[in-house]
């Protein structure tokens, strides 16, 4: 046989061998040396019990303890990962993986790898992503700080459930599975630990089919700290959420604020309001002009962040968003908040006229304050429809590029 015979044959024995695996296992990895091995032969004696044809990948994120040559001497293919993070690691992973189904796991033994079925029979019953559920299936003693266990996780899950309603137990359970079909239809961006809200978020929006198992969770055998940072991956969690639905966020409440604004501008036009005791003036008027300036810049703002969300694809999608992004342009947003401004400047103008006929004395408050107040909120919201405008834009070059 000659030599480009058998190169020939070397390599299609290992595409066929490829092809021939089921369900990849992959594991982020960074100076796991403690607990490396033993997750490992979890996995690998679950899998092998169960007749399951996978692989086992190591996604290292530049370990220095010699993680690698633990997993390589385990049996697992080791995966070179130069991205820094959480979700970089898993990224590199599941790229490699030459898996129909993919499972994601710490290499800490908190998990329990020695019960994967339950995943696989979710993926193989059709389920795009089946998440684990540590609340359903136990939590031991001294696994979960109970800032993660009573507020932390519950108030992630829930801001989760309001914002994206995924109907999901334990959004944040690090044992989860997805079909490697439904892993690239998500092109997830995220590099660090909101890696695994992102993943949720995604699937729940495009209406991906997911259900949950019960799992458990026992404390790590690492004797370092965990990688984990309570506030910082909390706070990366809740702003990454945030910038997703900035509906909930920014929006509704800026459009509240503004509402409010302009009611009171309207009541307060015609002269002071008695309620009850106090007496509502040109002081509220103030006010009311604030609350529709911030209320205003809320809403355009949270348009902005749903528009760069939907650009470097790591929101959700939004039809109405899509068309209201291809109607507004740079020169309808500069002529909109031009009129809204040229119109602010009459009301300014017919106080200077008056100041003017009074041959510029002393001003009546309670009466120039009125039109000045409402002209300088038209002239500040006109002009923030032109700043925007021109950032719209730019995000509209991007999103074209």
């Amino acid at each position: 046989m000659s030599k480009k015979t058998a190169d020939s044959a070397t390599s299609k024995s290992a595409a066929d061998q490829q092809g021939d695996i089921e369900v990849s296992v992959v594991m982020p990895c960074l100076n796991e040396a403690e607990t490396l091995e033993i997750c490992i032969q979890k996995a690998a004696g679950c899998l092998k019990k169960n007749n399951v044809r996978s692989e086992i990948v190591i996604a290292d994120n530049g370990s220095t303890d010699g993680s690698q040559d633990i997993a390589t001497r385990n049996g697992a293919r080791v995966v070179p990962v130069e991205r820094k993070g959480y979700g970089a690691a898993l990224q590199g992973g599941f790229d490699a993986a030459y898996g129909k189904f993919m499972l994601m796991g710490d290499a800490d033994d908190s998990y329990d790898f020695e019960n994967l079925m339950p995943f696989i029979e979710g993926l193989r019953n059709g389920h795009d992503v089946v998440m684990g559920n540590r609340f359903k299936g136990g939590v031991a003693p001294g696994a979960m700080p109970a800032l993660h266990r009573y507020i932390g996780n519950p108030i992630l899950t829930t801001v989760l459930n309001v914002f994206f309603r995924s109907g999901i137990g334990d959004a944040h359970c690090g044992l989860r599975g997805i079909t490697k079909e439904a892993y690239q239809r998500l092109n997830l961006q995220t590099t660090g630990m909101e890696f695994a809200s992102e993943m949720v978020v995604k699937a729940s929006t495009r209406k991906l089919n997911m259900t949950e198992v019960a799992t458990t969770l026992r404390p790590d055998g690492r004797s370092r700290a965990p990688h984990l940072r309570s506030f910082r991956d909390g706070w990366r969690h809740l702003r990454f959420m945030m910038l997703l639905a900035p509906n909930w966020a920014l929006m509704i409440p800026g459009v509240a604020m503004a509402t409010l604004g302009t009611l009171l501008l309207l009541i307060l036009w015609a002269g002071p309001v008695k309620l009850g005791g106090a007496e509502l003036d040109v002081h509220t008027m103030l006010v009311a002009s604030s609350l529709i300036i911030v209320g205003y810049q809320a809403f355009l703002t949270g348009v902005a962040a749903r528009i760069y969300a939907l650009t470097e694809e790591i929101g959700p999608p939004s039809s109405m968003l899509q068309n209201l992004f291809g109607s507004i342009n740079l020169e309808r947003g500069l002529i909109g908040g031009a009129l809204l401004g040229v119109l602010g400047l009459c009301f300014i103008g017919s106080v200077f006229l008056g100041w003017a006929k009074d041959s510029y004395g002393p001003l009546d408050v309670t009466q120039t304050m009125r039109p000045m107040v409402v002209g300088v909120t038209l002239l500040a919201v006109g002009g923030q429809t032109m700043l925007m405008s021109f950032f719209y834009s730019m995000l509209g070059i991007e999103k074209t590029r």
